[in-house]
């Protein structure tokens, strides 16, 4: 029974998440093509993340106080609507930006309610024992989907129009939201509760809980670091690319495909040896690693290294991802999940605009490599004193009593 949900549920939302990248990659190369202005592709990252980053102080509470199936749907749905009325107004004739960018927001919305709702959801539907497989296999969905849908929007955007890309990911929300009817998702308790606390009562009590749970706080600092310090400067790698190695676009375009193929392999490794992994080493290992690879960027002069190196950064992406929601999903209580995995949204979608904020205008004055060398450095130097403090020491103890891992257990 629990195969059968966790196969429909992981169908509907690869068939989704396909029609929803295809979506992002062709309105954005539309806006370049289109307008070849770089003030409107900056407004197209805003009204693309802030909103999720908005909503989600939100949704993470909304998710522990209703059905997060419910909730799934309606957010999904909503987001094919206003999908499908942009579509059609396209149609006839009406292009302006602002009704791109309004679109953009209510998908950015979307997803921000979405993010805490599923990830609270799927250890309702998934063994503990099999979480890490489950989630380890979800990332390889996606990092194959990440590989496959810039090659299926352009064909399509250079064949038909955007309008038809559109008109795509509004059937394939309708056959994901058809599939995930049929999973049998339990109501919380405490969703249930008619006299249940206040809105804000459960806000407060959510950062109450987060800022005093030493694992929580903890794995949340560690991400925070890695999007800031890590994910923010990688986005710069290909600048680094242009101005030490080439400019031929095949040169950007193998640098993507070795961060996709790397992040598919390590989904795949973390599914098949799920239950060898000890979630919290693989944490601190990764986030190590992260600053060491980002080290290894900056000194390199060799195209090949280079490739190679990213790939690596793309293969323990899975890692860290899927180990940190896991660890997560294994240790804080259900009726809370919602609330800790809407603040962690909130640092993945805000931490790494902030990392290319500062970093960005530093690229214009000192050379890539410095700042990957620099930060990779610092991410180092704080994820070894994240585990000699001892907050550090009190979260990986904490970790391996919640999930019955001993101490010195290795990867």
């Amino acid at each position: 029974m629990h195969l059968k949900k966790v196969v429909i549920f992981l169908t509907g939302q690869t068939i989704t998440a396909f029609g929803t990248y295809l979506v992002q990659y062709a309105i954005m190369w539309h806006l370049t093509l289109s307008t070849k202005s770089g003030v409107v592709l900056a407004l197209a990252a805003i009204f693309g993340f802030l909103p999720q980053a908005i909503v989600s102080v939100f949704a993470g509470v909304w998710a522990d106080r209703v059905n997060r199936k419910l909730m799934i749907i309606v957010s999904d749905s909503t987001i094919a609507l206003a999908t499908l009325g942009l579509a059609l107004l396209m149609l006839s004739g009406v292009k302006d930006l602002w009704l791109i960018f309004l679109v953009m927001a209510v998908r950015s919305v979307g997803s921000g309610v979405q993010m805490p709702a599923v990830s609270a959801l799927v250890p309702q539907i998934v063994p503990p024992e099999k979480l890490m497989r489950v989630n380890g296999i979800n990332s390889s969905i996606q990092s194959a989907l990440g590989l496959l849908a810039p090659v299926a929007a352009a064909a399509v955007y250079a064949n038909v129009s955007l309008e038809a890309i559109l008109f795509i990911d509004v059937i394939t929300a309708a056959i994901g939201l058809s599939l995930f009817a049929f999973v049998p998702v339990p109501t919380l308790a405490r969703a249930a509760q008619k006299d249940k606390p206040s809105y804000f009562t459960d806000l407060k009590e959510g950062i109450s809980y987060i800022l005093g749970n030493s694992l929580v706080r903890w794995v949340m600092a560690i991400f925070a670091i890695v999007f800031l310090l890590i994910v923010a400067p990688s986005n710069l790698s290909p600048l680094m690319l242009v101005r030490n190695f080439g400019t031929e676009v095949w040169m950007l375009t193998v640098l993507e495909l070795a961060f996709g193929v790397g992040m598919l392999i390590g989904g795949i490794l973390i599914s098949v040896y799920a239950s060898k992994v000890d979630r919290l080493g693989a944490i601190v290992v990764t986030s190590i690693l992260f600053g060491l690879l980002a080290i290894g960027l900056g000194f390199t002069t060799n195209l090949i290294v280079y490739y190679s190196l990213f790939l690596v950064t793309g293969l323990i992406v899975p890692v860290f991802t899927t180990s940190s929601f896991t660890l997560l999903q294994e240790t804080v209580e259900p009726e809370r999940q919602g609330r800790v995995f809407g603040f962690i949204g909130i640092v993945m979608s805000t931490a790494m605009p902030l990392g290319m904020a500062l970093l960005g205008p530093l690229a214009d004055f000192y050379p890539v490599e410095l700042l990957l060398i620099i930060t990779g450095a610092i991410t180092v130097l704080i994820a070894i004193v994240a585990i000699l403090l001892p907050s550090g020491k009190r979260a990986i103890a904490s970790a391996h009593a919640s999930t019955g891992v001993k101490a010195d257990k290795a990867i």
